[in-house]
């Protein structure tokens, strides 16, 4: 079968480069599935995307559908045959529908049950015929925003300027609003011209000959080696930010990398500003000396080639100049201003209209940031620095810094703390109190730094949900999971021995206490729970935790965020031993029967056989133990000791009816497994785990 290869382009407006990379991949699977689907072969699939256009090239396609012989099945042989052997309609309908007639018809025994088939064969399409039905993968993809120009109905990314559809030469004629497929394909907007491609596997060969690099690797490997190039050239140390490096790569099609400077007397300003001013407001990269210190240069990254390379410097030099110097007089500004005088302007700034101001949130960060001082035992001092961070750590943000550059809130905040004489960690705890800000960010390196950030948010979360904004599905406007994974973050890195459902407790009655709340605290405190456990499982599974024994930790208290991870590493290891399943069997047989009694006080008169007498013993022992060795964070020695008690449950369950008839001796001997699930409890929910 001879095969051609196909090609598939969309032309666009301008792409925000932040779509560009998702958008080329679901193009690209989106074409895949559906040649899959479609019962075409194929060999390869590359990808193609710039700024102005998505495009996918499949090697060796198939001229034809691959033809299929497929079996159908239809109903019972007692629904197919009447009592007199004929056919009914049931059957005639099914073979009509499968384009069979009876006489097509045979019978299989699936399960003790015959039922009707038919073989059909179909026959495969040329494959030019059905790639028309392209234009439906291009109209079904979605994107974080579209838009809709003209008078067409189509949402979309960005406008349609042309289609390329190609299958080896020949055009595959699509239509999307008033754009019809052809040949032609735009080069580079300023550079190139108009291409007319002859044939899909010249594609990439076309377009580099007008100015475009259409594989975005090739294009962020350029960038990557010409950055690297002048860094050689110039003895700098150019540190490539990933983000920033897809960023530019998404925002080019010929890249050529540039440098120019500034003048050395920005260097007095905080080294954030710079980097911000250059990275996320102009997408240069900053360069620094090879001991780390940041130098007055800058590179940057044309789409165009090496003409006027010079004058394009100089208009990036004056356009950054500009920047830096109104940051440059946001800082020398600021620094004039009094810290407690911005504290007090909080007040007029709305958080939320059902929630006050920034002033009020700060004033309840305070307030629970005290209360968690308390619940880590920390001390006086301790105290007094917790307190002055909490009242100062959102004054940064009526700054002319930052609100100029809202980047850089929490990290102004320590330089003007600093410089007003703020304490060290104090200053720092005002920038630290942010983190993590991300799933990959470092967690607070100060205690006042951590109390602060968890207080902070946990009042975001706990005011969200007292007024009903609760996450859903993929809406979360708030990023409230991505507080709580910083809060789980932030206790499983802290040495701190507090109960978490207590932590939750204190803190709703704070926070009700100084808040209107919509919702009753017990409604709000039963929605928290799942939610923060939800967060504490996708640190878990990060840690390659099978997932029953997540479950089963997580099916206890919370407690100890940190020795509740420990537990799991202990039965994560544990599972692979030969007598762990023999020792879950035995407390779960404790589990499993503790939920059919109630707990009263545990009548020791009332055992008939030696056998209650030393469960009885067993677990006082044990029940006296386990709270001091959890209380020691030992998981490891919390689950010897219950696995210490597997022989005498067995022995128990072995020699003794729990269920007796006499009412007495069975709610005791049930009260006794009651107290026994208690214990198991503390340390997991073993019915949860799977063995073999």
């Amino acid at each position: 079968m001879s095969k051609r290869d196909l090609l598939l382009e969309i032309g666009l407006e301008e792409m925000p480069a932040r779509f560009v990379t998702d958008a080329s991949n679901q193009l690209s699977a989106k074409l895949t599935n559906w040649l899959l689907e479609k019962n075409i072969s194929f060999e390869q699939v590359s990808s193609f995307s710039t700024p102005r256009r998505l495009a996918v090239l499949v090697s060796k396609v198939a001229e034809k559908q691959e033809d299929i012989d497929i079996e159908a099945k239809g109903p019972a042989k007692k629904i197919a045959v009447d009592a007199d052997g004929n056919w009914t309609k049931a059957a005639t309908g099914f073979a009509r529908g499968q384009g069979a007639t009876v006489e097509d018809i045979y019978f299989k025994d699936i399960n003790g049950i015959e039922y009707v088939h038919v073989k059909k064969f179909i026959k495969g399409l040329d494959t030019k015929e059905t790639l028309t039905e392209m234009d439906q993968l291009i109209t079904g993809m979605s994107f974080p925003k579209n838009m809709r120009w003209g008078n067409e109905e189509l949402r979309f990314v960005r406008p349609i300027k042309w289609i390329v559809a190609l299958f080896g030469e020949e055009v595959i004629p699509i239509t999307i609003t008033t754009v019809t497929s052809e040949r032609k394909s735009s080069g580079h907007r300023f550079l190139g011209t108009e291409v007319e491609i002859s044939t899909a596997s010249d594609y990439e060969k076309l377009m580099l000959s007008q100015y475009v690099i259409v594989d975005a690797t090739e294009r962020k490997e350029a960038i990557v080696n010409q950055i690297q190039s002048l860094e050689h050239d110039n003895n700098w140390s150019v540190p490539i930010d990933a983000d920033l490096l897809e960023e530019v790569t998404n925002l080019v099609e010929y890249p050529t990398a540039l440098y120019g400077k500034f003048e050395e007397e920005f260097l007095g300003l905080p080294e954030e500003v710079l980097i911000t001013s250059m990275k996320e407001h102009q997408r240069y990269f900053p360069v620094k000396e090879k001991t780390g210190k940041l130098l007055p240069f800058f590179i940057t990254i044309r789409n165009g080639d090496h003409k006027y390379i010079e004058t394009v410097a100089k208009g990036n030099e004056k356009v950054l100049r500009a920047r830096l110097s109104d940051a440059d007089f946001f800082f020398k500004e600021d620094q004039k201003l009094n810290i407690n005088d911005l504290v007090s302007k909080l007040d007029s700034i709305v958080y939320h209209e059902e929630l006050g101001s920034i002033g009020d949130k700060v004033r309840r960060v305070v307030n629970i940031s005290k209360e968690l001082t308390t619940l880590v035992g920390g001390d006086e001092v301790l105290l007094q620095k917790v307190e002055r961070s909490a009242e100062i750590c959102k004054f940064d943000l009526v700054t002319h810094m930052v609100y100029e550059f809202p980047e850089l809130q929490g990290f102004m905040g320590e330089k003007y703390a600093k410089i007003s004489g703020e304490d060290e960690e104090v200053a720092l705890a005002v920038n630290e109190h942010y983190m993590p800000r991300h799933a990959d960010d470092l967690t607070p390196s100060t205690q006042t730094g951590a109390i602060i950030s968890i207080a902070d948010k946990l009042d975001t979360i706990i005011g969200c949900f007292s007024i009903g904004i609760i996450p859903t599905g993929s809406q979360d406007p708030y990023a409230l999971r991505r507080q709580a994974a910083g809060i789980v973050q932030i206790l499983l890195t802290s040495n701190w021995k507090i109960s978490f459902e207590l932590l939750l407790e204190k803190v709703l009655e704070l926070y009700a206490s100084k808040q209107t709340m919509k919702r009753e605290k017990d409604e709000v405190y039963s929605d928290l729970l799942p939610f923060f456990k939800m967060r504490i499982k996708n640190a878990l599974t990060e840690k390659k935790i099978r997932y029953d024994i997540i479950d089963a930790v997580l099916g206890a208290k919370i407690g100890n965020i940190d020795y509740l991870v420990k537990k799991a590493d202990v039965l994560d290891k544990e599972k692979e031993k030969a007598e762990f399943k023999t020792t879950v069997e035995s407390l779960n047989r404790v589990l499993n029967i503790a939920k059919k009694g109630e707990k009263i006080e545990i009548n020791s008169s009332l055992f008939t056989s030696k056998v209650e007498s030393e469960l009885y013993e067993k677990y006082q022992v044990v029940a006296s133990e386990m709270v001091t060795i959890t209380e020691a964070g030992d998981a490891r020695g919390a689950f010897e000791i219950l696995a210490s008690m597997k022989e005498v449950i067995d022995m128990y369950f072995d020699h003794t009816m729990v269920m007796a008839d006499d009412e007495a001796i069975k709610k005791n001997r049930l009260s006794q497994m009651v107290h026994l699930a208690e214990v198991i409890y503390l340390f997991a929910d073993t019915n949860a785990i799977l063995v073999k």
